[in-house]
């Protein structure tokens, strides 16, 4: 998951400008209708969330403005199976049982990444790599384990993620999957996904799928799927984006390009950093302002009109938008890739009332 879109003008009716002042986010009023409420003759609206925002103000939250959750980490393979013979269930199902009494629906992720997998899949006894069949069946197990739990429950998987190279003049990415499996990791997975629940809807998901040069990887991947006929119904651009990008014409392309192998489209980790894309983690550097000031929160928001703008041109092949966390009170990028770096990219400020972004993405 990596990050990558925000001039005062005056809102009276959201109450944002007073006599010249700027009148902070929690005086405006209460929104009316939650985001499921104004999308629903559009596509559900999500939201990732782990099992301690499943109680109190941002339970209330989610109940309001929300259709459809995704674990954020409880359901990666890491958490959920840390050893061979044991599995960790309490957070996982403590979502998913959220989701069954409050009615929304679940997006499970995900089933294969090269991160947060336990070090243990790809050693023997002895330490030394398992080979690839090894690995294959123990990727089987896992899926068949965690897709069965939940069949039923959920609605689509998120089965294997990231899986194309940050490298441009690389194809997939040279993790421990691909270093013993080749790219038959990628088939097995949807495969087995398929097996354990035939009725799930299945996605690749990435980020950055809307920069030209890796979209092209990204098609590529997902032609060679469709036509060896693997299981494959859908496509995640994880939408981690920025002020800075992606532009109209690369989105539209994008969800076009991906539309036309017969995939459904989803955004499914959406957040809009006010700072620019980086590569590498580093710490905040002590003259650094990670303040949010009333520009950038106007070009937040006229980037989020944008993208939503376009989200319900394609709402024929768009079928769902989920945000990654609730509210600016945390985010994933207050710690990346700059340590201590606080980030404000979502709909909702720290104190949990909708921001001027709001407004413009109900505005229509």
């Amino acid at each position: 998951m990596k990050p990558t879109l925000f001039s005062l003008r005056k809102l009276t009716t959201a109450g944002l400008l007073l006599t010249g002042l700027v009148v902070c986010s929690s005086q405006r009023p209460a929104p009316e209708k939650g985001l499921k409420d104004y999308y629903k003759d559009y596509f559900p609206v999500g939201v990732a969330v782990g099992p301690q925002q499943l109680q109190g103000s941002e339970a209330d939250l989610i109940r309001q403005q929300f259709n459809s959750v995704t674990p954020e980490n409880a359901m990666k393979m890491g958490p959920i199976h840390p050893e061979e013979n044991r599995y960790f269930w309490t957070d996982a199902d403590a979502i998913v049982d959220f989701a069954q009494k409050n009615k929304l629906r679940v997006r499970g992720h995900n089933l294969l990444w090269h991160e947060q997998t336990p070090k243990w899949l790809f050693k023997d006894a002895q330490g030394k790599q398992v080979s690839k069949e090894v690995l294959l069946r123990r990727l089987k197990d896992h899926i068949n384990a965690v897709v069965k739990r939940y069949k039923g429950k959920i609605y689509a998987w998120d089965v294997v993620n990231e899986a194309i190279a940050d490298n441009p003049q690389e194809f997939l990415r040279n993790s421990e999957w691909y270093q013993i499996c080749g790219d038959d990791f990628i088939a097995k997975a949807f495969e087995y996904a398929h097996e354990a629940d035939p009725k799930a809807e299945l996605y690749y998901n990435d980020y950055n799928t809307e920069r030209p040069e890796k979209r092209e990887r990204i098609y590529k991947l997902l032609k060679q799927l469709k036509d060896a006929k693997v299981p494959v119904h859908g496509v995640g651009l994880q939408g981690h984006w920025s002020l800075q990008e992606p532009t109209e014409a690369e989105l539209r392309k994008a969800i076009e390009q991906y539309a036309s192998l017969g995939l459904k489209v989803q955004i499914t980790e959406l957040d809009v950093s006010i700072y620019p894309w980086e590569k590498e983690r580093r710490a905040k550097r002590p003259d650094e302002s990670d303040a949010y000031t009333p520009e950038l929160e106007q070009k937040q928001a006229e980037q989020y009109k944008m993208f939503f703008r376009v989200f319900r041109d394609y709402r024929k092949v768009l079928t769902g938008v989920t945000f990654w966390n609730v509210s600016d009170k945390y985010s994933w990028l207050d710690t990346y890739p700059v340590a201590g770096r606080k980030n404000y990219p979502l709909l909702f400020d720290q104190n949990q009332q909708p921001k001027k972004a709001f407004w413009e993405v109900v505005k229509f």
